[in-house]
């Protein structure tokens, strides 16, 4: 008789993105202040401390083929996917935004009123990955620059 294994305790560990080019990626990603860590990769693979979960960026043709899905056509609209910056105030939102695109981001929508209270906007990442930059009530960024959420 087999023995029953507890279910695994669930977690996101590490979000990573298909890129284009490495080296302009790894620029992008440390422009915008994130802490590059285990650099013995070179530039085959970058990892970034996000403050939770790792940002990894893996050449795209190179992901997709480990993947097993096609590299070509590669999608040139909406992936159905965003990453978010939490902030605390709108104010902070256009800081952001502004930052990220001094840094080689495309505004994507500048930040405005949402109708659940919030404030949003977006930007693009070199490649084309979609960034909301938000501060959303009941979604608390703490000193921690982390996000605490309600029960």
């Amino acid at each position: 008789m087999r023995k029953r294994l507890p279910a695994p305790v669930p977690r996101l560990t590490v979000i990573t993105l298909g890129v284009s080019d490495m080296r302009v990626s790894i620029a992008f990603y440390g422009a915008l202040g994130f802490a590059r860590r285990f650099r013995a990769t070179g530039a085959a693979v970058a990892f970034f401390d996000t403050g939770g979960a790792v940002l990894g960026l893996y050449p795209w043709d190179r992901l997709a083929r480990d993947v097993t899905l096609p590299d070509h056509p590669r999608p040139t609209t909406f992936r159905g996917t965003t990453l978010a910056w939490n902030c605390r105030s709108a104010e902070e939102v256009d800081a952001v935004l502004a930052f990220a695109n001094s840094r080689g981001a495309s505004l994507l929508k500048p930040a405005c009123a949402t109708d659940y209270g919030g404030y949003s906007g977006y930007f693009a990442d070199p490649d084309g990955h979609a960034w909301e930059v938000v501060a959303a009530p009941g979604i608390e960024v703490g000193d921690d620059r982390r996000v605490h959420l309600p029960d």
